[in-house]
Parts: C-alpha cells; structure tokens; sequence
C-alpha cells in the first residue's frame, strides 16, 4: 500500500536516438512510477519528449514480458533456474565449439543494444570469449553503408559527422524522416523546433524522398525522388558543382586529395542523362546544387533510406563528399564531429589497413566489414549443409526474424539450430526457436550513460541516468549475463570476465602505452574503487578522456556527472578533423577504387527500366522497429500497418481505402489493409517495418493479437544486398498487388 511519499527521478529516455530528459515521479509505497514528463531543466532536450517516452514504463509493467530463464520443453517453455540456465548454455556452446569449431557458433545483436551502455561495453568481450568470426547485428540492415563510407574518407568507421543542425543555413535531407525518427545518427531532440528554428532563422529546409513524409510536409521543397536512384542525384549535384566551378573545400583544401578522380567519376551523370531514371528536373538539380554550395553554411545528411538500397554505400559516400566539396566538412553550420565526454583526447591512430574483406561468409562469400558478416548471409549459413554449417545462434536484444531479409526462410532456418540462446525480454518471432531465453532488466531498471549516442550528438553533451525501478526478482542486468556466458564459457565465472574488462579498460586509461601514461594503473583502480560493474568502466573512460580530471585535479568524473541531474552542456561542436581522421597519410582521400568500381555499376542503372510497383518503408513515431510492438498505450488507435498506395495505382488496381490486398514479390506475399494517399509517387507503394501476426507472435498480446500487421520482411529478397558492403536492400523492392476477397491480414 502507497504511503503517499514520492520520488523524482531525472534521466533521459532510451527508447530512440534523441534520449530527452524524462522526469519521472515513484510513488515510493508501491514502488510504481506515477507520472513521467519531460524535464525542463535538461539543457539539450528543454522539456521535449515524444508519445514513446510512456513506453519506459510500459516495457517494465508489461505482463508478457519474460520474468524467469525459460528452457524449450518440446513446443512450450517452462521456468529454470539461473544456475541451470546458466550452465546449460555454457555447457552446450562449449560441446559444439569443441565439436565443430568456434564458427559454428554465431552471434546476434540487436538495436537496443545501442542503448544500453552496460551491453556497449561488454557484449564485444562475449563474441571475443566464443571465439567466432560468424558475427551479425541489425547494423547490415541499417547504418552499415555509412560507417564503410565513414572507413573510406576518415579512417574508421566511427567517424560519423553529424550535421550541425542548430547552426545552418541549408538543410539537405535524402531519405530520412526525422520528424518521426527524432533523428537518427543524429542525435537531436524536439527535431520539430529545431527544424522550425532553421527556417525562422531565414535558412532552406529541402528533403529529397519518394514519399511526402511528415519532415517533408514542413520543408521549403520537396522533391519526389524515384526509390533506389539517390547516388545519381547527388553525382548530378557534384557534376553541376564541378561544371559550374562551385567546388572550394575552404581551410580543407590542404586535407583533401583527389579531386580530379572525383571530377572524372561525375562527369557520365549529368543532371539531364539522370532525370529520366530519378525522376528529378535537371533545372531542379542544378538549383539545389548552386544553392547548397552558395550556402553560407550547408548540411546533407541522410539516413536508412539511403543505406538500404542498391547503392546504399556509394550513396553515403556521397552525402560526404558533396560536404567535403563544399568546404562544409568540420565547419561551424556544416558537418562535424562530435566531441563526447568520455572520448580520448589524443589524435586517431592510423592504419593503412581496411577492416574489409578479412574473410567472406562459407556460402555466399559475402566480404566482412568492420568485424561482421552482413545479416542477409545468416540463414543460407545455417540450412545449406557442409562443413562450417553456423549449428549454435546467441541473440541478444534482437529480433532478425522480423528486421532481417527473407524472414520466413530464416524462420524455418532457426529450427535445424543444435541449440539456441537469447537475451530478451519477449518470447518473439525469433526468441520462439531458443533452447533457453535469459530474461533482462528493462530501461527504468538499470542505471545508463548514452554511450553511443553521445558520439553522434549535435552538442556535445553527457548525462547520467540512475535506475527508477527495481527490476523483478527473476531478471539480470544485461551485463551480468554477458559475464556469466563468457567467463563460464572459459571455465571462470562472471566476476573474472567483469575483472578482465576492468583490466582491459586500466591498460586503455593508465599506465604506459594509454592515455595517461604518467598514471600508475595502480593508482587509478585505487580512486575507482572495487565496485564491480560498467559504472567501474565508465568512470574510468570520463576520468580519462580530454575532459576528464586525468586522475588529478579538476575535471569529469562519474560522480560529478551523477550530480548534474539535468546533464551537463559541453557547448557546440567544434572543429576537429585532425583529430579523427585515421587514415594512413591523415589525409580525406576521395580517389576511392571501390567507389570507382560503383560508380561503373551505376552507370548501368540509367538504361535500366524502372519496375511498375516499388515498396519502400517507414516508420512511426510512437515505435521503434519491432521491440515496442506490444505496449498497448503505444499500439492503440488505428491500425497503422497498412499499405499506402497512390491513388492512380489503386485505381489501376481497383483497390479501395480499407479492403485488404496482397503484396507479392520475388520473396514471398503479405496481406494488409489498403490506404490510399497522394503523398506518395506514383508506382511507389509503402508498408510499415517490425510487425508480426497471431502466429508468429502468440505470446504477445498486443503485438500478435491486438495490433497483428504484415511484416515487411516476407518480401524481401536475402540475395539483395548492396554489392560493396552486404548491406541488405529493403527498399525499392519490386512488388505487385492485388486485392482479396478475405478481408483479413496473415493469420
């Protein structure tokens, strides 16, 4: 029984990339949040938050949620213990990495990963601790042409450059809705008044999209674009800018080689031989080009439309590139880098070497990039028989039977498994096929620091969030479950594999060779202490990165971020090329020969003839992919996985707002209900990413039965992958349709 004394909490909200502040009010007798609001005080977000904020609570109170390890008995689960989880998992990955090698093992990580700082730092220790190259994640079907580009012209694929966004003139969005996303390698809340700030301080708001999306519905222009064709537009922008003499890469002149390549490589796509593939007027085209490089300050960005496509790769690079030619890298109003709290000061360490192509995937021979095979590879790894057939699956925070290509042939792949571990919190599409499901703490219940997302900023800020909840007594906290499968994985348990990350980190922040070499790594574990955890880590990283007290004196620390309940304002980003850039002769290098070898391939797609129907995604506000599906105050209204069609193609089609038609492509077929619009082209149709039916969903009952939709994935061809990364194609995928007389989706 409540007693009436209440606690508020200031964190931030870890359900999307913009993290506002949250202020949330626990009722202290009950141990319940009863109220959860924006937090004024917090310098970056200023009281914003988004109708996804109410799903923090809703992911901790949701009664489908797993509460207890769960082992497989036949088609049902039953409840375990952890010791008997635990020891089950570690003794059956050991048998077959013993049987058949570490590679029969693979890994996958999910989205939410990114925004838990306790899996940041230690899910990469788990995939070193199983030894296996055979390593996937949701980022080959997302953001992986990007970090290749980012690897192209810095270096390293962490160097993202993030629109300064409060401080442009020219916005240029290519296939992004960050009205919807809040931004997305972007970090920036209340993207509404930010944008509205853009355009009241007198600068152009344009977004390039096959759809008038809500971001596009306030910009200054929009501009329909044909789905798949994005690197011709912008090669006809960098021809215009060459063409008309525009190009002047400013104080980067010395820091930037091969223009002439670049010359050369634009000159077959001028703005007339493109218009007929994207779609686009030539005299619309060379405006935008003479507007943006005459801009005082300007920014192109664009996000998983870009990256999801045929050309996703080539496509980032030129985002960049067209930046960089005009001199609006690493500039106040441009592109910069952000320059997060718990960074190293130091310059980049350069290679020469590219992580790519390392070793390729058994049946596909698809290249590695960064440490990953691309996801599209995963099921033809576990049901093509041979030697190295993938036998074991690990997941954690993910769903690839919902967000990966081919869904359903990776469902029935994830059944001939030897054996199947996930770190979840839903029995789902994907988790259904596990041996053993290991339950994990929701958002409000356990502490976080945007480990990631600071990286990506458009102002440097950090902020510390405590836990508001307890977690039910069933749970562990992600990083003591990674602990416990790496350390009894190698015959220790998790207090070794957590004291091996710690020593890990001292080597990083003390002692010679790291980056206060004049620090003992005596003396620094001493001011950390013996907490065990990832705040241990954490604190170790702000002590040592360039705002940090250096273990001496004034500066950052995890106490005195904890303080700052509001968070703390580092100021705008700065200009900082030099210290980011890792490549070999600290150079930006746009003579690139994989993109040379694209832009060839390119070339190809302007004879080619476009496909009557073409489906492309989008996303909604109130979720984020497939994890928040079953939170019944998120999911309430109206049924939002339906199919958008244009009103010339549903009449060629007879197809009515409402009635239900069926989506067929090279992959397979959907049913969802029809909803007619002119916001989009013609021939371009669009369904909603993350969904699932009864049947694939039974145990949840609001994402499976309340809310059931078509998942977007049945149509999607895993052999479709950007040829350069592996990234798979999820937009622009040829479909057709027609209706049905049963008006119901996939049951």
């Amino acid at each position: 029984m409540s007693n009436g004394a209440t606690d508020v909490i200031y964190r931030d909200c870890t359900l999307c990339e913009a993290h506002c502040g949250v202020q949330i009010t626990v009722d202290r007798g009950v141990g319940k949040v009863v109220d959860i609001r924006g937090d004024t005080e917090d310098p970056f977000s200023r009281g914003y938050i988004c109708p996804k904020s109410t799903g923090l609570v809703g992911l901790s109170t949701d009664p489908d949620r797993v509460r207890h390890p769960l082992q497989r008995k036949g088609k049902d689960f039953q409840e375990i213990s952890w010791e008997d989880a635990l020891e089950t998992v570690a003794e059956r990955l050991g048998e077959i990495r013993t049987d058949h090698g570490a590679n029969a093992i693979a890994t996958y990580l999910g989205n939410p990963n990114a925004h838990d700082f306790g899996s940041n730092l230690s899910v990469p220790a788990l995939v070193k601790a199983i030894g296996t190259k055979w390593r996937f994640s949701a980022t080959s079907v997302d953001q992986l042409p990007k970090m290749f580009a980012n690897q192209l012209l810095f270096g390293s694929p962490g160097s993202f450059a993030v629109p300064d966004l409060d401080r442009t003139d020219f916005f240029l969005i290519l296939g992004a809705n960050p009205l919807v996303s809040n931004g997305s390698i972007m970090t920036a809340p209340d993207m509404r008044g930010r944008l509205r700030a853009l355009r009241e301080r007198g600068g152009t708001l344009v977004v390039v999209d096959p759809r008038l999306t809500e971001s596009a519905a306030i910009a200054d222009l929009h501009v329909p674009i044909q789905p798949g064709t994005d690197a011709l537009f912008l090669f006809a922008l960098i021809h215009t800018i060459f063409d008309d003499q525009l190009a002047d890469t400013g104080p980067l002149q010395q820091s930037v080689t091969g223009h002439e390549s670049l010359r050369e490589l634009a000159r077959p796509f001028s703005p007339e031989s493109v218009a007929e593939a994207t779609g686009i007027a030539p005299e619309t085209t060379r405006k935008l080009a003479h507007q943006f490089a005459k801009a005082r300050t300007a920014a192109c960005y664009g996000r998983l439309g870009i990256c999801t496509q045929e050309f996703g790769t080539l496509a980032s690079w030129l985002i960049d590139v067209l930046n960089i030619l005009t001199g609006n890298l690493d500039r106040v109003g441009g592109v910069m880098f952000p320059h997060p709290a718990h960074a190293h000061g130091g310059p980049a360490r350069r290679s020469s070497r590219m992580p790519y192509d390392r070793w390729r995937s058994r049946v596909r021979g698809l290249p590695e990039f960064a440490g990953e095979l691309p996801v599209a590879t995963l099921a033809e790894e576990i049901d093509t028989p041979g030697e190295g057939r993938v036998r074991a699956l690990v997941t954690v925070a993910g769903n690839p039977v919902s967000s990966t290509p081919n869904a359903q042939r990776l469902d029935r792949a994830l059944a001939q498994l030897d054996f199947m571990v996930s770190v979840d919190l839903y029995l789902n599409e994907t988790t259904r096929h596990a041996d053993i499901i290991l339950p994990t703490s929701a958002p409000l219940e356990r502490t976080n620091y945007p480990l990631a997302f600071h990286n990506l900023s458009i102002r440097n800020f950090a902020k510390w969030a405590p836990a508001v909840l307890d977690a039910p007594p069933g749970v562990k906290h992600l990083y003591e479950i990674v602990c416990e499968i790496g350390g009894r994985l190698n015959g220790a348990d998790g207090p070794a594999m957590d004291e091996m990350l710690r020593a890990g980190t001292l080597a990083r922040i003390a002692g010679p060779g790291s980056a206060n070499p004049e620090i003992s790594q005596e003396e620094a574990r001493r001011q950390l202490g013996d907490q065990p955890g990832p705040e241990w880590i954490l604190d170790g990283m702000l002590r040592a990165g360039s705002r940090g007290n250096q273990f001496a004196g004034e500066g950052m620390t995890l106490d005195r971020l904890r303080e700052a309940s509001h968070g703390l304002d580092l100021g705008p980003m700065e200009p900082r090329l030099e210290s980011q850039l890792a490549t070999a002769d600290g150079r930006v290098q746009l003579d690139q020969p994989l993109m040379r070898e694209d832009a060839r391939r390119l070339e190809d797609l302007l004879q080619r003839e476009h496909p009557e129907l073409v489906l492309i995604g989008r996303r909604h506000l109130r979720s984020n992919n497939s994890w928040m599906h079953n939170l019944k105050n998120l999911a309430k209204g109206p049924n939002r996985c339906t199919l958008l069609i244009h009103p010339r193609d549903a009449e060629a089609r007879g197809l009515v707002s409402g009635q239900f038609a069926e989506i067929s492509s090279a992959a397979g077929s959907v049913r969802a209900e029809v909803e007619i619009s002119d916001e989009l082209r013609v021939g371009v149709v669009s369904l909603p990413h993350g969904y699932g039916t009864p049947a694939t969903r039974p145990h949840m009952s609001v994402a499976g039965h309340l809310q059931p939709g078509a998942n977007s994935n049945d149509l999607t061809d895993e052999n479709a992958v950007d040829k350069t990364s592996g990234n798979a194609i999820l937009n622009g995928i040829p479909v057709g349709i027609q209706a049905v007389a049963d008006s119901r989706p996939n049951l």
